[in-house]
């Protein structure tokens, strides 16, 4: 099982970026989904999660301006972040429950991370 994160890049404070996580591999399902960033010099935090029926959860600092969502037949999560500022600036990774049979536990997998800039 392998999570391919994309969509990092540079942008201005109040810019908007998406990124995107696809899984892929020998997959039976997928639990909750969700996006977690680690800053430099500071520990990784939850950004935001979306479980199977979407139901979702934000950090604090990031409601009202990030949007998650999810599209179970491609095994892709999505974050949507508008109203971008220089705090956001952090390595973002994708995590996903994942079932690889239907009678074993979800196990976490995590993406390799995608870089998020935000800079004047």
């Amino acid at each position: 099982v392998q999570l391919q994160a994309s969509g990092g890049g540079l942008v201005q404070p109040g810019g908007s970026l998406r990124v995107s996580c696809a899984a892929s591999g020998s997959i039976f399902s997928i639990d909750a989904m969700g996006w977690y960033r680690q800053a430099p010099g500071k520990q990784r935090e939850l950004v935001a999660t979306v479980s199977k029926v979407g139901s979702t959860n934000y950090a604090d600092s990031v409601k009202d301006r990030f949007t998650i969502s999810r599209v179970n037949v491609a095994n892709t999560v999505y974050l949507q972040m508008n109203n971008l500022q220089l705090e956001d600036t952090a390595i973002y990774y994708c995590n996903a429950n994942i079932r690889t049979r239907s009678w074993t536990p979800a196990v976490a997998y995590w993406g390799r991370g995608t870089l998020v800039t935000v800079s004047s």
